[in-house]
């Protein structure tokens, strides 16, 4: 018949597991845990750690990169397109134009008006746009109504006939905060071919920028008004008088 062994003791508590080791008389199972101690860095010797570290770099090769580890270069920043001929003489006048008001030319906007009387060379406005006649006079009519620069402009050209002076600025300005038309600027160029002083008016055109541009006009007067005789002699082929 064969020995039955006995079976372990089963604990239940924490206190019968203190009173079962305190008759068994066992040591605990792990010791208790040793402090480190902190690393005293003033030890450690610089020199030493370079030593060390030759030692252990000593038969290192340095590695060559491959076609396929190079580095992509930068690529060189894009030149600007070539220009050529006439289109590099268009953009820099247009860069004195901007920079300067070098090429600027009154006539070639939609705002120059110019007229001439009869028995007058059309070319006479050319010349009068140009500035090639000394302004002697000159009237400001910022801020008139239609009748009152007329009547400001009736007093001007009687006193500049009777002083005897021949090129006079009218300045009108262009007429930009008139919600449809320039109306002081078409007074006058109106005033100019149909109005009492007339036969006085030898040409007219658009000042030149540095006077007013489109905003002032020059006109040129005679030394004498056109006789009635003079005016019904025809002049075929002729157009744009007054």
């Amino acid at each position: 018949m064969t020995k039955k062994t006995r079976a372990p003791e089963r604990l239940r508590s924490f206190r019968e597991l203190r009173h079962w080791m305190e008759r068994k008389n066992l040591p605990p199972s792990s010791p208790e845990p040793e402090v480190a101690t902190p690393c005293d860095k003033s030890a450690v010797d610089p020199e030493a750690e370079r030593q060390l570290f030759r030692k252990a770099m000593d038969g290192v090769v340095p590695l060559r990169l491959s076609s396929r580890t190079r580095h992509t270069p930068t690529p060189a920043p894009l030149e600007p397109p070539r220009v050529q001929g006439s289109d590099r003489e268009a953009i820099e006048r247009l860069h004195r134009l901007v920079d300067t008001g070098e090429g600027f030319n009154v006539a070639d906007t939609p705002e120059y008006r110019e007229g001439v009387g009869k028995n007058i060379p059309p070319t006479i406005t050319r010349h009068l746009h140009k500035g090639q006649f000394s302004i002697q006079d000159h009237i400001d009519l910022h801020g008139l109504s239609a009748v009152q620069g007329e009547e400001a402009l009736q007093a001007f050209f009687r006193d500049t006939v009777t002083a005897g002076k021949r090129a006079v600025l009218i300045i009108h300005g262009r007429g930009l905060s008139s919600p449809d038309k320039p109306v002081l600027k078409a007074m006058v160029h109106r005033w100019l071919e149909a109005g009492p002083w007339r036969h006085w008016v030898m040409a007219y055109s658009s000042a030149r920028a540095c006077d007013g541009g489109a905003g002032a006009t020059v006109v040129l007067l005679r030394e004498r008004p056109l006789t009635r005789r003079y005016r019904k002699r025809k002049h075929p082929g002729k157009t744009g008088r007054f």
